[in-house]
């Protein structure tokens, strides 16, 4: 998981993921042109330019459907009282499927395709779990260490009612 305050390491999280992104928002545009033109080269430029549509309609298409299912499942999951939170993780991959599967390329619509994949789906989603969200049973800002220890809560002050205003 990172952490921004880690004193031992300033930022040092932070630039790796500028890192990473820098690279993926430069390499990808370039291996997906690189494709195109090597695909284009060998089908010719209208097949590829074909190609390139029937996967964004077919992976609009296939969006939709597993969108409905997970919507459905979300539903379901309500009705028995549990939380939806991997079927919202689906939910937020296949918004992340549906904008490859949109990007013309041949690279980012395998890895939409990919992403449709619902065993695959949430095997990532079990992953990420487990290597990146800290799990507690305790409520926000306290632990139950600091509970046992402080006793019991004591809150003072002064209260009246409105219509004894003469008598402060």
């Amino acid at each position: 998981m990172i952490n921004l305050l880690d004193s031992n390491k300033p930022w040092t999280n932070l630039h790796i993921m500028f890192r990473i992104l820098l690279i993926f928002f430069l390499l990808v545009p370039l291996f997906e042109i690189y494709l195109l033109i090597k695909v284009g080269g060998i089908i010719g430029p209208i097949p590829t330019v074909s190609l390139v549509v029937f996967t964004a309609v077919l992976g609009a298409l296939l969006i939709r459907l597993q969108g409905f299912s997970i919507l459905q499942r979300v539903r379901t999951t309500l009705a028995q009282g549990e939380i939806p939170a991997i079927e919202m993780l689906e939910g937020v991959i296949l918004l992340i499927s549906g904008a490859m599967l949109l990007t013309p390329g041949f690279f980012t619509d395998t890895l939409g395709f990919v992403c449709l994949i619902p065993s695959l789906r949430r095997r990532l989603i079990m992953w990420f779990i487990q290597h990146h969200v800290m799990v507690s049973g305790t409520s926000f800002g306290t632990s139950q260490r600091d509970e046992q220890h402080r006793g019991p809560r004591i809150i003072e002050g002064e209260s009246w009612r409105v219509d004894d205003k003469n008598d402060r």
